[in-house]
This record gives C-alpha cells, sequence and structure tokens, in this order.
C-alpha cells in the first residue's frame, strides 16, 4: 500500500506544536510493510484541505490518503467538509467500524464525524486528531483497505 499522510491542525501547521498523529500513523503504516510517500501538514482551513487532498488523490500515485485532525464538532473542524467535496463515492461502512470500535475505549469516538470515501482508485480516510485516536481508528480498518484498494482496481470481491 501507497500512502500519503495529511495533518489537519491549526497548531500544527503554525509550528506551535510537533506532529505526533502523524509520526504515529506513518509508524504504523510502516509496521504494516506499506510505503507512506509523503506526509504534509495543513491548517483547518477547509479550501486549504479540498486542494491538498485533490493534488494527492489525483497524482496516481497513491492507494491511500489518511487525514489525521478536524473530525470533531469544533468551529474549526472541517476535515469532512472538505473531505466530502473531494471525494466522488463514500463508503460509510469504514466510518462507522471505526465509530463503533473507537467506542469500546472511550464514549466519545461516538462524536467523531469522519467520513471515507473514494476518488478514482484513491481511498480517503479521515482519522481523528489525537495519537492514539488516529491509531486506534486506523487499526480498526487496515486490514479491510488492500482489499478495497484492489477492488478499485478491479478485483472481485472473495
Amino acid at each position: 500500500m501507497r500512502v500519503s499522510i495529511v495533518t489537519i491542525s491549526d497548531s500544527v501547521s503554525s509550528g506551535n506544536h510537533e506532529d505526533l498523529s502523524g509520526k504515529a500513523l506513518a509508524d504504523r503504516c510502516a509496521e504494516l510493510g506499506w510505503e507512506v510517500i509523503s506526509r504534509s501538514v495543513v491548517p483547518d482551513e477547509e479550501a486549504l484541505i479540498r486542494t491538498q487532498l485533490l493534488a494527492l488523490v489525483d497524482c496516481g500515485k497513491l492507494d491511500a490518503v489518511l487525514t489525521t485532525g478536524g473530525t470533531g464538532l469544533g468551529p474549526r473542524d472541517v476535515t469532512p467538509e472538505a473531505t466530502a467535496a473531494v471525494v466522488t463515492r463514500q463508503v460509510p461502512g469504514l466510518a462507522e467500524l471505526m465509530r463503533h470500535t473507537g467506542v469500546q475505549k472511550t464514549r466519545n469516538a461516538a462524536l467523531s464525524r469522519a467520513i471515507a470515501g473514494v476518488r478514482g482508485a484513491c481511498l480517503v480516510l479521515n482519522l481523528p486528531g489525537s495519537p492514539r485516536g488516529a491509531v486506534d481508528s486506523f487499526d480498526a480498518v487496515a486490514q479491510l483497505l488492500p482489499h478495497a484498494v484492489a477492488v478499485l482496481h478491479g478485483a472481485r470481491h472473495d
């Protein structure tokens, strides 16, 4: 799997905080043998998020784009809206599975507005902004993603 990780955070993009979630996701992807093609950081600005996602999914070099941050109820949490504007089809089962798995550890996971979807043959998956939440949510669906990408490329369901 070839992935890109986009951290969406005002405080990280301004240099006030370290990108712990992006690093945690990159480390987890490496443990799975996945190739992290790029990592980037953008502020919680819908237009900037949309532009970054479009550039990544349309480059043709990635199987998935993982975002971390901006999925909650805060006034600047706009990642799901930006993602919805980029993907052509949503995959609600992935987001549902992440929330279902998350509430087993913290009831606050039910407040996540994360979505998952596809554009072309690339998956886009929104993950929480905390390092633990991002990795836990990712782990809830990670084993499904290679099959999903294979199907996007024309493989048949088993």
